[in-house]
């Protein structure tokens, strides 16, 4: 394959690429790579591989675990849910997780609270579709489904500060 192919890989298993999902983490939370690949218990080559799509997947559900966590940390972060003082507690929690097989349920237990579901919702359609197939989704459901296409969109391609406030608005509905 092909790394274009590769990444078209990662878009379908995980959402997007690997790269931007480790740019954002490693962005987000002040970590270089070297740092990343030691929270996530794997090797800096490997991790590089990864996000250079020479390879497409991570075969370790704790590592898998692991990122969804930094991941989640990271829009925790960027919502001012948590404090830039608990990064480097909460970094090492994550170190030291074994993880789960489960994806949403292991993230959702993890984290509890609104930011928490959020955060599983996003990562539950990121991880059955990628970008392009959850907006055209979306745009095949706008004049029949307008309240789907709505979630598609807010949950699937915003950013998490959106899905948050929409989440805020409708959790009564649960």
């Amino acid at each position: 394959m092909t790394v274009e192919e590769n990444i078209e890989a990662q878009r379908a298993a995980y959402g997007e690429p690997l790269s931007a999902i480790f740019g954002r983490v490693k962005q987000a939370l002040g970590l270089n790579q070297s740092e990343l690949a030691g929270v996530l218990g794997m090797s800096a080559p490997m991790l590089s591989q990864l996000n250079s799509a020479q390879r497409v997947k991570i075969g370790n559900p704790a590592v898998l675990q692991r990122l969804q966590a930094l991941d989640g940390l990271a829009e925790q972060l960027d919502q001012g849910a948590v404090e830039a003082a608990e990064v480097p507690g909460r970094l090492e929690e994550i170190r030291s997780s074994t993880g789960r097989f489960t994806r949403t349920t292991s993230m959702v237990s993890a984290e509890g609270g609104d930011a928490a579901v959020v955060a599983g919702v996003r990562h539950l359609l990121r991880a059955v579709a990628s970008g392009q197939q959850i907006k055209d989704a979306a745009n095949q459901l706008e004049s029949s489904a307008p309240g789907v296409a709505e979630v598609l969109r807010t949950y699937g391609l915003g950013s998490v500060g959106p899905a948050l406030e929409h989440y805020t608005r409708h959790k009564d509905l649960f």
